[in-house]
């Protein structure tokens, strides 16, 4: 799985070191050497797990489907994103997330309402 893309469709293979690797960014991280440009790529179905080569020169819209399942493999990639969030049970079972039970406070006091013995002393 790849950690940078995560809804990649195909595997690439590298044709500098003859490795498969989900991304550029993959192969970046694992290798020392810059990832070879090349006008011929190998690609891995993820879905039907089949290889298939395509001519990068004549790459047209139809390429953008795997040859032997019809995966749509050219797509707009998910990144991770950071999220704050919060765990618990479903609210429906354990609404204890949902509930406020802090102490309530006396309403009729107030930071706008003066003490009243603080005026007359």
């Amino acid at each position: 799985m790849c950690k940078h893309i995560l809804n990649a469709q195909v595997s690439i293979r590298a044709p500098c070191c003859k490795q498969w690797y989900d991304c550029s960014e993959c192969h970046a991280e694992s290798q020392t050497h810059r990832l070879a440009r090349t006008t011929e790529m190998a690609f891995i179905c993820k879905k039907c797990k089949k290889a298939f080569r395509k001519d990068m020169t004549a790459y047209e819209e139809s390429d953008e489907y795997c040859p032997h399942c019809d995966n749509h493999y050219v797509i707009d990639a998910k990144t991770p994103q950071a999220a704050i969030g919060i765990e618990g049970e479903d609210a429906r079972i354990d609404s204890r997330l949902l509930k406020d039970e802090r102490v309530k406070k006396d309403p009729s006091r107030s930071l706008y309402s003066q003490d009243q013995s603080d005026r007359l002393g």
